[in-house]
């Protein structure tokens, strides 16, 4: 997916950020004084009297090491490490991306779940990029080494009735196993793998100490690229209500109302052509696809956008695309569905491999109207709870999302789309 630039001063690259690198162009300069008012800032005497970039730099080491399980010591890291499980205090901003979390689980009814992690480093999407099967991944003899083809370098990270449904377990006789589950694979919350419902307690003011009792696997790759975006956004570039844009790996966040940018959406087949064309003046802006981030093991080609309740890969979708606008006011005055777009942009790129657009939007719808009619329910409770609480004083973080707030168009695997209507794009192909 290319972009063309707005015309603004200054460019920062961080080659190195969530393995697929991040640029942020904006009237910020690199070597400014950095302000950052945010209670990690206070606690840090180090932050102060820095550089923009180096402050930027720093917030992306300290989200790799609570959230990335590539990185070793990370908190993700111990939580899987932890034999009998434990208490993981994550930082407060974490908050607001675990309440995403949640309504996916929700409204996936398991499909999406960070607890993947365990799926993934079966799969041979590991820590060392072996993409090699575990051997318990397997139930039969049907395991070995694979040969990785095109595999991608970042965490985990666009609508079909007739694909394998989500889980419920409200309608548990109503949803058929995958025919890939018969033939041997331990795989997925099916075969006992841990879930974020049923092995994760949230606690705290703010939701983000997790609790385990066992070894649990995260993998916030479904949403933590563009949660990062926000993140940068809101202590950086938003309050000054400049033209900028940020690309985190083809995730993007847009600020530029007045000339909006042309983006091609590639096409999954072929990544030197495009299918089509969005364009996006103020708002986040995400697509997922398995083209560049997949592999083959032991006679099967893999990639990373599971389903996780049989933990295998989706393949009755071939990419999806997802928009949700931002306000073009302050981070004061902006309204509460757009505090974190590019998380949920990307958040929902990937639900809607497991999930039919219409029923994602439906179930989203609710569980928003559900949680904002329960405001002040305590989060000392498991992680299907409500989270009320600011994570930064400065934060509009005052009551629940809008998270059916999106605008998709998912490209099936028969080359035919489906889009919203009111999806800012058009396709060359139908």
């Amino acid at each position: 997916m290319s972009t063309p630039v707005p015309p603004v001063p200054h460019m920062m690259a961080f080659p190195h950020a969530l393995g697929t690198g991040l640029l942020i162009q904006s009237p910020l300069d690199p070597d400014g004084f950095a302000i950052d008012d945010s209670p990690s800032s206070a606690s840090s005497p180090a932050r102060h009297g820095i550089s923009n970039y180096d402050a930027i730099d720093i917030l992306i080491d300290e989200y790799e090491q609570a959230l990335s399980r590539f990185c070793m010591h990370s908190l993700v890291d111990e939580m899987r490490r932890a034999a009998h499980g434990g208490s993981f205090d994550f930082p407060d901003w974490a908050g607001p991306l675990f309440d995403l979390y949640d309504a996916l689980v929700h409204a996936t009814d398991g499909a999406i779940d960070p607890c993947i992690g365990e799926d993934l480093i079966r799969l041979g999407y590991d820590a060392r990029y072996s993409f090699r099967l575990s051997p318990d991944a397997l139930t039969t003899t049907d395991s070995g080494t694979g040969e990785h083809t095109d595999g991608g370098n970042l965490a985990g990270d666009a609508t079909n009735d007739h694909r394998r449904p989500a889980k419920s377990p409200v309608a548990a006789e109503t949803v058929s196993a995958s025919p890939a589950a018969a033939t041997g694979w331990n795989l997925g919350s099916m075969h006992g793998r841990a879930t974020w419902r049923e092995d994760v307690e949230r606690r705290g003011t703010g939701g983000t100490t997790l609790v385990t009792r066992r070894p649990v696997a995260l993998d916030f790759g479904a949403c933590g690229k563009g949660y990062l975006v926000d993140l940068i956004a809101q202590r950086f570039l938003d309050d000054s209500g400049s033209r900028y844009a940020i690309d985190a790996g083809g995730d993007l966040l847009i600020r530029s109302p007045d000339k909006p940018l042309t983006i091609a959406l590639e096409d999954p087949t072929n990544t030197e052509n495009a299918v089509g064309t969005a364009q996006v003046g103020a708002g986040a802006f995400c697509a997922s696809a398995p083209s560049r981030r997949h592999w083959e093991a032991a006679g099967h080609r893999l990639h990373h956008l599971l389903n996780a309740i049989d933990g295998l890969p989706e393949n009755d979708v071939a990419a999806t695309w997802v928009c949700v606008p931002m306000s073009t006011h302050t981070a004061v005055d902006r309204p509460i569905s757009t505090d974190f777009p590019t998380a949920l942009a990307d958040g929902v790129a990937t639900a809607l491999f497991t999930t039919p657009a219409n029923q994602l939007h439906k179930r989203l719808a609710e569980y928003t109207a559900s949680q904002r009619d329960s405001q002040g329910t305590p989060h000392d409770s498991p992680s299907n709870t409500a989270h009320t609480t600011s994570p930064e004083p400065n934060a509009a973080c005052t009551t629940t999302p809008d998270y059916a707030a999106f605008e998709c168009a998912v490209l099936n695997s028969d080359r035919t789309v489906v889009r919203s209507a009111g999806f800012p794009g058009d396709f060359f192909i139908r």
